[in-house]
């Protein structure tokens, strides 16, 4: 039973690192929302490092000083943000758990596609703006 007891009692367990009356969820459902979470997390973590091997690593654009800027920092920000948005759904797919309700819906795979588009649309900009000068 999702979000189901495992024993068969009803706990209260509004003390709990994800807060909210129910029941105790069977524990393959909270494992499988951690690994998601730290799924999320390491995706974050990816994001951060290539927003810095991009700022720090790729040889200035000829004509374009601010090109390596423009395409790094958006991706260390998107890091930041998957990081903190991942926590938080965490927090909303436990409680959903612990009510046996339908899980939420995720908004995460619609902020990396937008703003990866935005970064690679960026990409395609500043490399035209570097041949042309």
């Amino acid at each position: 039973m999702v979000g189901g007891a495992t024993n068969g009692e009803d706990h209260d367990d509004r003390g709990s690192a994800a807060s909210g009356a129910g029941t105790e969820p069977d524990a393959r459902f909270t494992l499988a929302n951690e690994r998601t979470f730290l799924a999320w997390n390491r995706t974050a973590l990816a994001l951060v490092v290539a927003g810095l091997g991009i700022v720090q690593l790729l040889p200035p654009f000829p004509g374009v000083p601010w090109g390596r800027h423009v395409l790094g920092v958006p991706l260390i920000v998107l890091g930041a943000v998957v990081s903190v948005t991942a926590y938080a759904e965490w927090r909303r797919n436990q409680a959903a758990l612990r009510r046996s309700e339908p899980m939420p819906h995720s908004v995460l795979p619609r902020i990396l596609v937008v703003t990866i588009t935005g970064v690679a649309a960026l990409s395609a900009a500043v490399l035209l703006v570097s041949a042309v000068r």
